[in-house]
């Protein structure tokens, strides 16, 4: 039995876990910030890192996989992972922070909100204790682009071109629209996602990151055209579903998160 209990907060690179790690840095001494890096992750994603280690005035560590996503992926029977095959979080996340953790006795800080109904992917190892320090104090999503904005962080650059997520610039969770902006913002990552969607070793069916549809019919013009048409139309539905809010809501301006996520909690907040 350890003398003491190691805190540990986990980092997506994404806007909640970041805004966690700025509300804890004086609450708790010695916390240490881990990212776990599968490798296939945006660019944005180690700049805004970058930007997290430079206020908490210390070194995020990287529990960077011995084995990368191809490694697995072959393993896997060059299956694409999806909500029902989460190897990739498994394999690339949770196992390199439980070997990180090994058998010490553990409480794991996640950036999980108030407003969120979800708990995610994570451990479920005895000596590891989930702790929801947002949810415990009643933080909502208006608060945590407060706590980004006070601290001059701000938010992920990637939500300027409408990324909601963070991850890996892949993952099967993101909407179809997000798919389109990846293929305009980075289309060699776009053209390295396509090219995963080939005949598997298992059977020899050719599974899609986007269920039923593959990234080459999605990137065709008139489905481009359909898919920004339906998100565009999406959001002035939602635009109007407001008109009725409160003046001090309308004021607050982050009343609400633009989409509400699904994934893998070690993942994506």
């Amino acid at each position: 039995m350890p003398n003491s209990i190691r805190h540990i907060l986990s980092l997506s690179g994404g806007k909640d876990s970041a805004a966690l790690a700025i509300y804890m840095r004086d609450r708790i001494q010695g916390m240490e910030y881990i990212f776990h890096d599968a490798g296939k992750e945006l660019p944005e994603t180690y700049e805004y890192l970058a930007k997290i280690e430079a206020y908490l005035g210390t070194k995020i560590y990287r529990t960077t996989p011995p084995n990368s996503f191809d490694h697995w992926f072959k393993v896997y029977g060059e299956i694409l992972p999806s909500n029902h095959r989460r190897w990739c979080t498994r394999m690339l996340k949770l196992k390199p922070f439980e070997d990180y953790v090994g058998d010490d006795h553990v409480i794991n800080y996640i950036g999980i909100r108030a407003d969120e109904d979800r708990v995610g992917y994570i451990s479920t190892k005895s000596n590891i204790k989930a702790s929801f320090p947002f949810r415990d104090d009643g933080l909502v999503y208006a608060d945590i682009v407060r706590i980004l904005k006070d601290a001059g962080v701000g938010l992920p650059t990637y939500t300027n071109w409408g990324r909601t997520r963070s991850g890996c610039f892949f993952c099967f969770y993101q909407q179809k629209i997000e798919w389109v902006r990846l293929k305009e913002m980075y289309p060699q990552l776009y053209e390295e996602a396509k090219s995963y969607e080939k005949p598997n070793k298992v059977n020899g069916h050719i599974f899609y990151w986007n269920k039923n549809e593959s990234l080459s019919e999605l990137e065709q013009p008139a489905r481009v055209a359909e898919i920004k048409a339906n998100y565009d139309r999406a959001q002035e539905q939602k635009r109007a579903s407001k008109k009725n809010k409160g003046l001090m809501s309308v004021l607050a301006d982050f009343e609400d998160e633009e989409d509400l996520r699904e994934g893998c909690t070690i993942c994506s907040i």
